[in-house]
């Protein structure tokens, strides 16, 4: 723990999510009595879904559901809203009448990870931090880095020195202090933990990671609002750490709890991992509560290439209370379904989307998802980040004369 003195008495407090025990809101991360991780607990306002209707079109709409408590320490860059696709064409081809895409590609720096970072170095300014940074396997360092540049904030990330190069230089061009760790990505958060902690830096996913997973919540609020207030029937999830597949259920949950939904119980949740990482649908499919770590993850699904998934058995809950199951998916399989996607619906995605549909194509075909479930698909991150792992797979381009009467044939 960092930085004990920070604290703000708010509408907000921290609760650990093992022994319960309760703290104020400070620049803490884990529970003093059992070491557990603290989550962020509100005394929530009365809200209706009129309130939300006619406000920006970013997930800060949601401002009563986050834990920042000054408007004027928000750090947007416009991220959120992002559409909800009806996908009648690939829904055709699996079988299913009511398939939903959530397309995070279209965020600014085009993944999801702009939620978890927008909220947790807005917290970070409300903590008075002079610095920020973040552990990452690509998508969080262009995130972390485009919002310290908008906080006008240093920005430090750590990342394995494997990443597409798309990644690294989006993040570089935010100004971030880009670190190649020669390791795996739990070797650079282990690094990211021990310099945040010595140098007093709002590492967002580690000891800013109670309010960094709240950013994340907002996938519940822009699906069901986006639903007309309607809950879905089947979501299928890509998971890496498996922060952001707990958070979702946390934000429907939230929902119900301020009735801005009726039961959300009945819901079923898929998480969807890449073979050569997938620790989490291992234990699922050994009936297992102990997550064991991958060593030397091996997939084209780079961004969830994380063996020591820090929430994993906090997702096997999950999928427990919500009947739900977990998959996997080989590196082909990935490739295929990113085509998939992109020659159905026009939506191209990085390998951890096509991780996603292709684990919804074994839900179908096992009959775990129905015909006529209203079901949501998340789609993280965009295909112009990863174009290597794709071009393998992709038609070459054919050359002809420069001569406008050359026969093109189909």
């Amino acid at each position: 723990m960092v930085q004990e003195d920070v604290l703000i008495l708010t509408r907000t407090s921290l609760q650990c999510r093992e022994c319960k025990r309760e703290y104020p809101t400070a620049f803490i991360y884990v529970c003093e009595e059992c070491f557990g991780p603290l989550d962020v607990k509100y005394n929530f306002p009365a809200l209706s879904r009129d309130t939300f209707a006619a406000r920006e079109h970013t997930y800060w709409r949601y401002f009563e559901l986050l834990p920042i408590e000054d408007k004027s320490n928000i750090i947007s860059i416009g991220a959120g809203m992002t559409p909800l696709i009806k996908a009648e064409n690939l829904g055709k081809k699996l079988g299913l009448n009511n398939l939903y895409i959530k397309n995070d590609s279209v965020n600014p720096t085009f993944s999801f990870k702009d939620r978890p970072a927008g909220v947790a170095v807005s917290k970070a300014k409300e903590f008075g931090l002079t610095a920020v940074g973040c552990a990452s396997t690509g998508n969080l360092a262009s995130a972390t880095a485009a919002h310290a540049a908008k906080a006008g904030l240093p920005c430090h990330v750590f990342a394995p020195g494997n990443l597409e190069m798309a990644k690294i230089t989006q993040a570089l061009s935010y100004g971030a202090k880009y670190t190649a760790i020669d390791g795996t990505y739990d070797d650079a958060n282990r690094i990211a933990a021990r310099v945040g902690d010595r140098e007093k830096i709002g590492v967002v996913n580690i000891n800013m990671r109670s309010h960094y997973v709240e950013g994340s919540k907002t996938f519940s609020y822009e699906v069901a609002e986006q639903l007309d207030w309607d809950m879905p029937d089947h979501l299928v999830v890509p998971v890496g750490s498996g922060a952001m597949l707990n958070a979702i259920c946390k934000g429907f949950e939230e929902l119900e709890t301020v009735s801005l939904l009726d039961d959300v119980s009945g819901m079923h949740i898929t998480a969807a991992q890449a073979q050569g990482c997938a620790p989490i649908v291992d234990a699922f499919k050994r009936k297992s509560s102990d997550v064991i770590p991958v060593q030397n993850p091996d997939t084209v699904a780079k961004s969830l290439a994380i063996g020591d998934p820090g929430d994993g058995r906090y997702v096997l809950k999950r999928l427990q209370q919500y009947n739900g199951f977990a998959e996997s998916s080989d590196n082909q399989e990935i490739l295929d379904a990113i085509l998939l996607l992109a020659q159905t619906e026009g939506i191209f995605t990085e390998p951890a989307g096509g991780v996603a549909i292709s684990v919804l194509e074994k839900m179908v075909e096992q009959g775990r998802i129905d015909a006529n479930d209203k079901v949501v698909c998340y789609i993280t991150g965009n295909g112009l980040k990863a174009t290597e792992s794709i071009m393998s797979v992709l038609q070459k381009p054919s050359i002809i004369k420069a001569d406008p009467g050359e026969t093109i044939t189909n």
